[in-house]
């Protein structure tokens, strides 16, 4: 039984790239979760970008709430203290919800609900220096990710490009920056949940535990190692594979009193309308392939990535669905939404 997550150097591509597409494929298997060192993100931007974080967190209230989510019908900005939910339960947490900067969507006959959840970031005008941060950690975490999945794609047989299309022309990726601060009950910091879209990188602050990964029935503490990403799988990597990788149940536990805990979660997703394509297995790889995870109300994952992800947020945040969405409540999914933050 794993004690700890795999650690893979992603220098190793360019040195010995069968052998470490052969270790990356046989961690997203076994495990589904890994910690990434080698990855070439400078160290200097990572402290960066935890300095700003602490920076907003530590803004008046009045400045935070300047950007809360209930201003933004796609979800985005400022989400304070019990504001999300896993599996129906409070997350006790703090955080900011940043995607890819567009315009919006104007709903109407034809168009696809989920295309609302494109549009604008809200910003902190009392923190200009946050978005410049941000937006080159979207470019230097996302060049490392599809370095990731191309590599996933040839450990499977398949061309290094097969997923290429899904992130070529609007690719729906997410950003969280996140604070636990403690609680007297070292309760849910986020409950246990998958991750609902392809892959997952996430910074810690150094020497920060928390996050917890369910193995062979069993919690593992993670610590991530100096420097490094903690990576997993996601739920549309695992239909595309037909279950042979694994998105992994994992939770976070709030921090002690009198401590608290940032983390920087990028979610690696294709564009909404992507319908994820299904890699043909070599029959040994496709005898061990578990199938796709049904989650406890036993909904499946369904093919097109924008469902999925309209049906999280709705779920995750009522009070913006009420808010912007209410036509869209009434035939909402009943299946808890994963929460991806971590």
């Amino acid at each position: 039984m794993a004690e700890s997550l795999p650690v893979l150097d992603l220098s190793r591509l360019e040195a010995e790239p069968d052998a470490f597409r052969a270790d990356l494929r046989r961690a997203a298997h076994e495990v589904g979760f890994f910690q990434l060192i080698g990855h070439g993100v400078p160290s200097e931007l990572s402290r960066e970008l935890l300095a700003v974080a602490r920076r907003f967190f530590s803004l008046p209230v009045k400045d935070k709430l300047a950007i809360e989510n209930i201003r933004s019908s796609q979800f985005r900005g400022y989400t304070r203290i019990g504001g999300e939910r896993t599996n129906g339960d409070v997350d006790w947490r703090e955080q900011i919800d940043i995607s890819v900067e567009r315009p919006p969507v104007q709903p109407s006959d034809g168009v696809p609900d989920y295309w609302r959840l494109e549009g604008p970031n809200l910003w902190p005008e009392a923190l200009p220096e946050l978005r410049p941060i941000v937006e080159r950690w979207q470019e230097e975490v996302g060049r490392v990710a599809l370095r990731l999945l191309r590599a996933w794609a040839e450990s499977l047989g398949a061309p290094a490009g097969a997923f290429d299309h899904a992130f070529a022309s609007r690719p729906f990726t997410l950003l969280k920056i996140v604070r636990y601060p403690g609680a007297p009950d070292r309760g849910q910091g986020v409950g246990a949940h998958r991750d609902g879209g392809v892959l997952t990188l996430l910074l810690v602050e150094p020497g920060k535990a928390g996050l917890q990964v369910e193995h062979n029935g069993t919690w593992i503490d993670v610590v991530p190692e100096p420097g490094a990403f903690v990576v997993n799988i996601g739920e549309m990597l695992e239909l595309a594979t037909g279950g042979y990788l694994r998105a992994t149940l994992h939770r976070v536990v709030a921090p002690t009193p009198g401590t608290d805990r940032i983390s920087v979660p990028f979610f690696f997703n294709p564009a909404l309308d992507t319908r994820m394509p299904r890699i043909p297995l070599a029959p040994e790889l496709a005898a061990e392939a578990r199938g796709v995870s049904l989650d406890p109300t036993h909904s499946p994952i369904l093919d097109v990535y924008g469902e999925n992800a309209l049906r999280y947020r709705l779920r995750a945040h009522p009070d913006v669905a009420a808010i912007h969405h209410p036509d869209l409540l009434q035939g909402a999914t009943t299946r808890p939404e994963p929460a991806p933050s971590r």
